[in-house]
């Protein structure tokens, strides 16, 4: 077996010697803990070494993107294809799929390459002959900074940094903008303050300040170049009548000053926006045309770059910008929210409000699609990002119309449906829901009049009979009752008489008494 070796200084080539002892994986580390042991497993067969750091450059580039380089090539026919018969050792197995096929050579990469791998790295001076190691170390030196210049080279087509700092520096300009503006309509307003009312673009207003300054140049002065006809002949009429103090050249010229400043800053915003169109077009066509170029530019700068905001999944693009309300909504378990920096886009703009959730969704959707073949294909064309535009618009049409057009197909097909025919059905009202009582017809016989009257007449008879019945054995038990009642209490009178015999006479005397004070009581009350 050969083991291909890639260092700093150049290629090497490996002889293993014992195979059998790669076999135990586990403790392959031991006999590779000195140079001795070492040289017991492998055996140099060939290092090519790199002349310069330019060579060692292209080589290490070639092996980070998984190609073949001309020198390996070379290397390979010479050397390994003498024994063809042996298998070649890879550190990189996608680079052993190259080797395969062009140089029809078996590679093999495996747990226990990776672990000889480790152990020729950790004795390399010692396996390497005539390579001091300060020479080693400065190479390696080198080819680090090499390579970390190559990748932050300056590329043109991918450069996601300048769009971060141009929209940065937009949203800085229009704050600062509305400020001055504020400013100056505040200051001005003392002096004239009708042309605030008259005149309400910002930019107008400023060039109208700076062409007349005092607000008595008005009339005199010609205002066809900023303002149209009606509204400069308005301008002129306020300017007599003003409440406006009056003030100083020297406030004048202050104010001029400011919109000087307050005209240069909106050129040179109107020059940033059309440098940051140009370059969001060449960076992200797909991603341009879906969102447009202030909220695409505005998700890669808040994911960082292109290839970040490319990492995201589409619910993490819908609510891109929205961190605080997921989080507050998380910790107050009340809803999420449906948008983020994809709510200013013009297809979430124009839609219903009961229908921003659902486009929005769907718009995030293809928007992670347009962002990935940006930042990941090698097309440069706008061709996906105007076909995933035309579905999300058919989806939109489709729920505007509440279910008319489907959107399989072209979109543009309407929906087969039934016509509508009314059909009236007239119901009689029935009447015999009204009453619950059983239906008698109006004529009936005279004999079955008098049967049913009869029959009343002797179901009240018996009931009667029954009621005074009843009635009779109450009374005979009431009266029972009274009777025994009556005898009991003249036995008790009668045994509480013959227990008070001696004190009868003495028991007469106090009645007797007794009945006298009652008869005086009621003679007197008489």
């Amino acid at each position: 077996m050969l083991v291909l070796f890639e260092t700093a200084a150049g290629y090497a080539v490996f002889k293993v010697l014992d195979e059998k002892k790669l076999q135990e994986v586990d403790s392959l580390w031991r006999e590779f803990e000195t140079p001795e042991k070492a040289n017991k497993i492998v055996k140099l067969k060939h290092f090519e070494k790199f002349q310069d750091t330019t060579e060692a450059l292209a080589a290490s580039t070639a092996l980070v993107e998984g190609k073949l380089s001309k020198n390996l090539k070379k290397i390979l026919k010479k050397i390994v294809a003498k024994d063809a018969h042996e298998q070649l050792a890879i550190a990189d197995a996608k680079l052993g799929g190259v080797i395969k096929d062009k140089l029809n050579l078996s590679c093999i990469h495996s747990p226990m390459v990776t672990e000889l791998m480790r152990g020729i790295r950790s004795q390399i001076e010692g396996l390497i002959t005539g390579l001091p190691s300060r020479e080693m170390a400065a190479m390696c030196l080198g080819l680090a900074h090499s390579l970390s210049r190559y990748k932050l080279k300056f590329s043109p087509d991918k450069v996601d940094t300048m769009i971060v700092q141009a929209i940065s520096l937009l949203d800085d300009l229009d704050k600062e903008l509305n400020n001055y503006i504020m400013r100056c309509r505040e200051w001005y307003g003392w002096h004239f303050p009708e042309l605030g009312k008259i005149v309400t673009d910002n930019l107008t207003y400023c060039k109208c300040v700076r062409k007349v300054g005092d607000r008595r140049n008005f009339s005199t002065s010609d205002l066809s170049e900023v303002l149209p006809e009606e509204i400069e002949e308005d301008v002129k009429a306020a300017a007599e009548i003003s409440m406006g103090t009056e003030v100083s050249e020297e406030d004048i010229n202050n104010i001029l000053h400011l919109c000087d400043q307050v005209i240069e800053i909106s050129q040179y915003r109107t020059q940033l926006y059309d440098y940051l169109k140009n370059r969001m077009m060449a960076i992200a066509p797909n991603l341009t045309v879906m969102v447009g170029e202030l909220v695409g530019a505005r998700l890669i700068a808040h994911a960082g770059s292109l290839l970040n905001l490319a990492k995201h999944p589409a619910s993490t693009v819908q609510i891109l910008g929205a961190e605080k309300a997921l989080f507050r909504a998380l910790k107050t378990k009340r809803d999420t929210p449906k948008f983020g920096l994809i709510y200013h886009a013009s297809l979430v703009g124009q839609t219903a409000a009961k229908n921003k959730g659902k486009i929005s969704r769907m718009l995030a959707a293809k928007t992670a699609l347009t962002i990935r073949y940006d930042a990941l294909g090698e097309d440069s064309s706008a061709e996906m990002g105007a076909e995933n535009r035309l579905k999300v618009e058919t989806r939109l049409r489709h729920l505007e119309e509440k279910g008319i057009r489907r959107i399989s197909g072209t979109g543009k097909a309407l929906a087969r449906a039934d016509k509508y025919q009314h059909k009236s059905e007239v119901k009689v009202y029935d009447p015999s829901g009204d009453s619950t009582l059983p239906a008698v017809p109006k004529k009936r016989k005279i004999e079955e009049v008098e049967e049913e009257e009869t029959q009343v007449t002797v179901k009240a008879k018996k009931i009667k009979v029954e009621i005074k019945e009843e009635a009779d054995v109450e009374e005979g038990e009431l009266v029972k009752k009274k009777k025994k009642k009556k005898e009991k209490k003249q036995r008790a009178e009668e045994e509480a008489a013959l227990a008070e015999e001696p004190s009868t006479s003495t028991a007469v005397e106090s009645t007797e008494k007794k009945k006298k004070k009652k008869k005086i009581k009621v003679e007197q009350e008489d």
